[in-house]
């Protein structure tokens, strides 16, 4: 799994650079994370529960940060293990820069997934790990006393987007097609149930 993004953060560099490097406002921040310790400069130990679909599991690991540049960026790398339920490893590359007063974080984050997890299908992986990546966006700024960009109102974005691309693994168009048989069914046989 790839995932490349930016955010903008409505906080000075140096506040932004100071919040991800502090233990308890990554704790607050992670969804799911249950534990976060610092056990030297360049690594910490976690543990955090996280739901993918229907699989639910404890994952314990290391996260080592590398190519430290303070207060412009790092990378982070690690992996955990979550029993049963499978592995995740990767890492990330995180740059900070200033954009007037805000400052805007750019990440590439490269990770792999084994064990159960991985049988749940890339979509499914993928639209967690978005959800959770904006999760922690939007705790992050928070904690930071910035408030996040609102996102548009139901009404405004119509509730289609906010169906999932592919329920079930299948696309979209497939159960739309499947509804209208269904019903076109329903409507030459009713008479006939």
């Amino acid at each position: 799994m790839e995932m490349t993004g930016e955010r903008r953060i409505p906080a000075p560099r140096r506040k932004v650079w100071d919040a991800l490097n502090d233990p308890a406002v990554l704790k607050s921040s992670i969804p799911g994370c249950e534990s976060l310790e610092r056990l030297s400069d360049t690594e910490l130990k976690a543990t955090a529960a996280v739901r993918i679909g229907p699989i639910a599991a404890r994952f314990t690991g290391k996260v080592l940060l590398a190519d430290l540049d303070p207060p412009n960026g790092y990378t982070i790398s690690g992996e955990g293990t979550g029993g049963v339920a499978g592995f995740a490893k990767g890492g990330a590359k995180v740059i900070l820069q200033e954009a007037g007063a805000d400052t805007l974080l750019h990440y590439n984050v490269q990770a792999q997934v084994g064990g159960k997890i991985a049988q749940l299908g890339a979509r499914l992986i993928d639209a967690s790990a978005k959800q959770m990546a904006d999760a922690f966006f939007d705790r992050f700024a928070a904690s930071l006393g910035a408030v996040p960009e609102a996102a548009p109102a139901v009404s405004e974005r119509g509730v289609l987007p906010r169906l999932p691309a592919a329920p079930m693994g299948l696309p979209m168009v497939v159960w739309i097609a499947g509804i209208i048989c269904l019903a076109i069914i329903i409507l030459i046989f009713g008479n006939y149930l």
